[in-house]
């Protein structure tokens, strides 16, 4: 993906420079300084060299799992029934409420090596498995320490505003004040947060209320982005480029205003076809929209317990191409640049250019459509992460 060219932008005969973790030179070989004089030469006999690859959406951190509830929606069970019955989100919470930091770690681990040995070299970590200081604080330790155990760059954002927790219940607007006034500020005094995120659902929290969490993420010099439209049209699109949010995710209902929104902002659409293919939904995100309206389109897994149980960044590319027809070029750019653009990295990611980490995929390919086209299949031959 060479930097000022269309596309994908691809350059026969190429060759990356890295110096202390940093690209010092992409592009053509012939085109290379001749000051180059290179400590280390590896030839990649002609493989494809992308970006390193990029989950911008992912609840990786949790403990326990749902499939229980899997089972439950295979009988005919709907995801709405099922959380107000205490189910969903709820379960997570409990499960990771009674985990301690280093039990997370280790049950992330997993799932984290899955996505790296797909070639992805950031991701994005949300906490919103907590719903209390103690606990969102405990996983966000928890996604920072899984930085630390990999090489790897990790984002973390603070989803406070995920679900109600039964402490609260019927207490919605309380605690909000207690996510506004408690949580994202002591959080955020620790340096726990990279950006901040709300569920904006029926099952979620209002339109108001995820005002009233983007007014204080903004207070903070936060970020923000935005869970909207996955199961009906709250307009909550319209209000995260409101702020200017870095992306809003799923977007199955967004209509024409959210698009012309978010089009004006900047907003970049984050679309997760896992949770579409695991939920059995119907309502397709609006693509054809999406695209004429010039809206950089991001890929991820979701990576979640409960309705994205998925750790390949690979099979999320097939989906996306068979579910929602996008190109094998948008898929790319879905989880390169335009993932980078979601999470406000694309200084240092999402691109092969002078200056930007050296996150590299390198493939055992003939050509870019493989690494969509397959299913199961990972042809991965090296990862380097800042040029190591």
């Amino acid at each position: 993906m060479a930097p000022g060219q269309p596309g994908l932008g691809v350059v026969e005969d190429g060759l990356i420079a890295s110096r202390d973790g940093l690209i010092a030179f992409a592009g053509a070989r012939a085109d290379a300084p001749a000051a180059l004089d290179a400590l280390e030469i590896i030839d990649c006999e002609r493989r494809w060299i992308t970006p390193g690859l990029i989950d911008c959406h992912t609840h990786l951190v949790y403990a326990g799992d749902r499939a229980h509830e899997f089972e439950q929606r295979l009988n005919g069970v709907s995801y709405e029934s099922i959380a107000r019955s205490g189910g969903g989100i709820l379960a997570t919470v409990n499960a990771t409420r009674a985990a301690d930091e280093a039990s997370l770690v280790a049950s992330s681990l997993p799932r984290l090596d899955a996505l790296l040995a797909e070639g992805v070299t950031t991701v994005e970590i949300k906490s919103g498995y907590g719903l209390a200081l103690e606990h969102e604080g405990k996983m966000l330790r928890a996604a920072r320490a899984l930085a630390r155990e990999r090489a790897v760059t990790v984002i973390t954002t603070f989803l406070g505003a995920h679900a109600l927790p039964p402490e609260f219940s019927g207490r919605a607007d309380a605690y909000i004040d207690e996510v506004c006034n408690v949580m994202l500020p002591a959080l955020a005094g620790e340096g726990l947060i990279d950006a901040v995120d709300a569920f904006c659902e029926r099952i979620g929290f209002t339109r108001e209320q995820t005002l009233r969490v983007f007014d204080a993420a903004t207070r903070a010099g936060l970020r923000v982005k935005l869970h909207a439209e996955q199961l009906s049209n709250m307009h909550g699109a319209e209000l995260a480029a409101g702020f200017r949010a870095l992306s809003a995710d799923h977007l199955e209902y967004a209509d024409d205003d959210a698009i012309r929104a978010m089009a004006a902002s900047g907003t970049v659409a984050v679309l997760l076809p896992g949770a579409f293919y695991f939920l059995r939904e119907t309502k397709v995100p609006p693509v054809d929209a999406l695209r004429q309206s010039g809206i950089p389109i991001a890929i991820a897994t979701d990576s979640n317990p409960g309705t994205s149980p998925l750790t390949s960044l690979l099979t999320t590319m097939n989906l996306a191409a068979t579910l929602f027809r996008m190109t094998v070029q948008e898929c790319l750019i879905g989880v390169t640049r335009a993932a980078a653009q979601a999470l406000g990295a694309s200084s240092r990611a999402g691109t092969l250019e002078t200056g930007k980490s050296c996150d590299l995929a390198i493939w055992n390919i003939e050509r870019p459509a493989e690494l969509v086209y397959r299913m199961g299949f990972n042809p991965l031959h090296a990862r380097v992460s800042r040029g190591a």
